[in-house]
């Protein structure tokens, strides 16, 4: 797998990492009394298997920071450019003025080949033509 489907892959785990963090802490948290005016919330529901989930979050909060980390090693393993922007724009230039040649070329290949096939296409009418008009010997 080449570097950009790499980074593409990590970004993907970091978000993925990301939105189950976040939603497990807001599924997880206590609740608390936003105001004074406000009733009392109700007390946290008890889990299931009676868990403590106070480890979860830590550790769901180390595997994102892992998860960013290797992501800045991947960006750092990306070949530094050695030009300047102006070199890349030259470069960049260079190839659509080279792409723009070829395409031309191609357009005059493709005029060619349909007019070469406009020929074959009257010629076999013709041929077609002549067999059909051809009459029978006669066999008497």
């Amino acid at each position: 797998m080449d570097i950009i489907s790499q980074l593409q892959e990590q970004v993907n785990s970091i978000a993925n990492l990301a939105f189950n963090t976040v939603g497990t802490l807001q599924r997880d948290a206590p609740p608390n009394r936003l105001s004074p005016n406000y009733p009392e919330p109700p007390p946290a529901q008890p889990t299931e298997d009676g868990a403590n989930f106070s480890e979860e979050p830590k550790l769901m909060s180390a595997s994102l920071v892992k998860a960013a980390k290797q992501f800045d090693a991947l960006v750092a393993s990306l070949p530094i450019s050695e030009t300047g922007e102006e070199v890349q724009l030259k470069r960049i230039a260079e190839l659509q003025a080279e792409n723009d040649a070829i395409g031309q070329e191609l357009q005059k290949q493709l005029e060619a080949a349909e007019k070469e096939l406009n020929q074959v296409q009257e010629l076999y009418s013709q041929a077609t033509d002549n067999c059909l008009n051809l009459k029978k010997p006669d066999i008497s």
